[in-house]
């Protein structure tokens, strides 16, 4: 009595595929190709595209660096930098302590030492 269900749908799935595949080609189409596409198109607009241009945007940034730009790494520090070079960077993070880091572990520009101009304070309220 507890397996008869399971009986009952191996006897219907083997009266079906013993009958004529009437099936057609478009259908699976339909059924498997295109859910397969969109999901691509929405894995691509909500992760693969933005990322690329978030790696393009910090490639620029780090060969736009000059001498005496504040910087913060990806570890938090911030510092000036002293001297640059094609894959370290030197940082001041107090006076006369410098400190080598390799380039692409600069996070961002540093906004900290800055003081807001009046068109910014503006903007903000």
């Amino acid at each position: 009595m507890l397996f008869e269900g399971v009986a009952f749908a191996q006897t219907v799935a083997n009266a079906a595929s013993t009958a004529p595949s009437a099936a057609p080609s478009n259908q699976v189409f339909l059924t498997t190709i295109v859910p397969l596409a969109l999901l691509f198109g929405i894995f691509y607009f909500l992760l693969i595209r933005p990322q690329t241009q978030k790696a393009k945007e910090h490639t620029k940034m780090l060969g736009e660096l000059k001498r005496n730009d504040e910087v913060v790494t990806t570890g938090g520090m911030i510092g000036r930098i002293h001297e640059l070079g094609d894959k370290v960077v030197t940082l001041e993070i107090a006076p006369n302590v410098r400190v080598r880091v390799e380039r692409p572990q600069i996070a961002s520009l540093s906004a900290y030492g800055k003081t807001a101009t009046k068109k910014e304070k503006e903007k903000g309220d």
